[in-house]
């Protein structure tokens, strides 16, 4: 008998969940009865688009309904806003090809990528911290109250993209209990569900990032021994390749095509490279509506333009191999995760570069989330922490830089975190009151080569001969992979203690105005949202209302088109004006006009269908019925509430 019931326990403590922020899609999970399990919206999607769009009236829409505004708005709809997460304005990732307007940095201000969307300006911080409020509600629909969230990054997030994302989720109002690196949480979920020890490689290709994890799993501890990736490396990659080639396959030159006609061919190449998984050829009307009318790519073809990233994906695994010391033929298996890997020439060219068939038996798409889930369970204190053991590394090398502008690392890439280690140092001018520290994260000998993370000086120190002061520093890195520093010189004590907030990042105070703003303006945010929500409730109720009516038009009786007609229009004209309590009351008022004819296409569908069926057959076809008016979203009889 299927549960339309679920008693919830009041006095029941709030449930932690496991969030995977990705670039193309976001998804939210918890465990239930000790198994881990995606959050699912009313309409059976686990996947939220990692879409915001910023409306005229000051509305913001994440997700399905803000994707299909992408072509519409370009400027005004963020995509992959992962990709710029912790990066500089400056930063080439910001000038790749794409329809957004970027607004440089005012004297003074962080050097953080800025959108210029409408009449304001946000920035990856609070685009991200949309997807996640969305993200929580949706989990306050399931669970009536969220606690704590562990949120996945790639391993090969530098410290910049780590707190920008732990900002993003400061922001959207959570309690943030750990970021944990994608392949380790793709592990504990498949190594959890498998009950499979040894030596894997994870094989992680996302919408905007890679990155490759070697760990062995040996009952419930799981420790990293290597990490590798690229950050700007993903299937947006190929959508762009895939782009580029449709503009010339169009004879358009992309140099000159405007934003609109940007986001219309990306749309088209990512449509066009879902096509070829299944497909050989995939033939589609051109997007820029022109001559040729009619455009084809080959997979030969996609997989020839997509060869060069999965070489550099090539690169990453096989030093992450050399780093932890496994030959390719000793692993025990490679775990496929993210949604690029669903492309046959990933798979194949995975297939070749480890020599072994990989693994993909989990979706590849939701396992990230379901290790998330385990993990945020365990730290919350509702499940076993004897059984799960994460040891996890630091994906680069960090270090200052020291004389001649060269890098001393203190704590070398792969080191198992938390970490900490010290390094002493002295000055290399006589009578010099103070040591500037400039702290990098990279693997290059040069500063100038590395991600400079911050610069302080710690100043008040005596007027010494060269060489006679000391100074110790130290670096600790928790188990979010953040950094902080402290120096001491040792001789007079004076000492200086800083959490490292990059210089292209948001420091506390933005953050903390970014807070003050959002509590002095929650209640127009709240109404700005249900204003949203109800245009966007109103528009598909719109949609699917013609839908029936074009579908079965010989259902009507005499006057009853004209009078649903008439509540359509009333709907559209609300939604035109600012209360969301009268689209609702429009909405209301359709649904009533149109109830009698949404039963007599449920009978007529029934009627048809049962004719001469057994009585078990009779009942599978009614439920079959109600889910297709549901999905046609025509007016159904009253239910019992349902769990969510």
């Amino acid at each position: 008998m299927t549960q339309l019931l679920e008693i919830f326990d009041p006095k029941a403590p709030p449930r932690a969940i496991g969030i995977d922020l990705g670039t193309t899609n976001s998804l939210v999970a918890y465990v239930k009865n000790e198994r881990p399990v995606a959050i699912e919206d009313c309409d059976g999607r686990a996947l939220l688009p990692s879409a915001v769009h910023y409306g005229d009236r000051g509305d913001v829409v994440v997700g399905v309904d803000a994707l299909r505004r992408a072509a519409e708005s370009p400027r005004e709809t963020i995509v992959s806003v992962k990709r710029f997460m912790g990066r500089g304005a400056d930063d080439p990732e910001t000038k790749r090809m794409g329809p957004y307007a970027f607004v440089s940095p005012k004297e003074g201000e962080a050097n953080v990528v800025r959108f210029a969307v409408r009449d304001k300006v946000v920035t990856p911080v609070e685009v991200s911290a949309e997807i996640l409020r969305a993200l929580e509600r949706l989990a306050q629909d399931e669970l009536r109250s969220v606690g704590g969230a562990v949120i996945t990054v790639p391993a090969y997030f530098d410290d910049g993209q780590r707190q920008a994302t732990k900002d993003a989720g400061r922001l959207a109002g959570l309690e943030v209990l750990r970021l944990l690196n994608e392949p380790t949480a793709a592990a504990l979920a498949y190594g959890l569900e498998k009950k499979q020890n040894g030596r894997f490689a994870v094989y992680d290709l996302g919408g905007g990032t890679f990155d490759v994890t070697i760990l062995v799993l040996d009952d419930g501890v799981f420790q990293v021994k290597s990490t590798g990736g690229d950050s700007a490396l993903g299937g947006d990659d190929m959508d762009r390749a895939l782009a580029e080639e449709i503009f010339h396959l169009a004879k358009s030159d992309v140099a000159k095509a405007t934003p609109s006609e940007v986001r219309v061919v990306l749309d088209a190449a990512r449509e066009v490279k879902h096509g070829l998984t299944t497909a050989s050829e995939v033939r589609f009307d051109n997007p820029l509506g022109r001559d040729p009318a009619m455009l084809d790519v080959t997979r030969a073809r996609f997989d020839e333009l997509v060869r060069p990233l999965l070489e550099r994906t090539g690169r990453a695994c096989k030093r992450a191999l050399r780093d932890a010391g496994v030959a390719a033929e000793e692993l025990d298996g490679v775990i496929l995760v993210g949604g690029s890997t669903r492309v046959p020439a990933v798979r194949a060219y995975v297939k070749e570069l480890f020599g072994r068939e990989p693994l993909g038996d989990i979706d590849p798409d939701k396992v990230v989330a379901l290790g998330a889930a385990v993990q945020a369970n365990i730290l919350a204190g509702q499940g076993s922490a004897d059984e799960v053991l994460l040891l996890d590394v630091i994906p680069l090398s960090l270090g200052i830089e020291v004389g001649g502008g060269v890098v001393d690392r203190i704590l070398p890439r792969n080191t198992t975190i938390p970490a900490a280690a010290r390094a002493a140092y002295t000055t290399q001018e006589d009578e010099q009151t103070g040591f500037e520290i400039h702290v990098v994260q990279g693997e290059r000998e040069l500063a100038a080569d590395c991600r400079s993370l911050a610069k302080f000086t710690l100043r008040g120190i005596p007027k010494m001969s060269a060489g006679m002061a000391r100074l110790e520093v130290t670096f600790r890195v928790d188990a979010d992979g953040l950094l902080g520093v402290h120096a001491r010189e040792e001789r007079t004590g004076i000492e200086q203690t800083v959490t490292v907030k990059p210089s292209y990042g948001l420091d506390d105070e933005t953050v903390e105005q970014m807070l003050l703003d959002a509590i002095d303006h929650g209640e127009e945010d709240l109404a700005a949202r249900r204003l949203a929500e109800a245009r966007v409730e109103g528009h598909r109720v719109v949609g699917s209302t013609r839908k029936s009516l074009d579908a079965e038009p010989a259902l009507l009786v005499a006057g009853e088109r004209e009078a649903i007609e008439a509540a359509v229009a009333a709907l559209e004209a609300s939604m035109a004006g600012d209360d969301p309590r009268k689209i609702q009351l429009r909405i209301e008022e359709l649904d009533e006009a149109s109830k009698a004819f949404a039963e007599r296409r449920m009978n007529h569908a029934i009627a048809a269908a049962i004719e001469g069926q057994r009585l078990s057959v009779v009942e599978k076809t009614v439920e079959h019925a109600k889910g297709i008016e549901a999905a046609h979203g025509a007016p159904l009889p009253a239910a019992p509430p349902s769990s969510r």
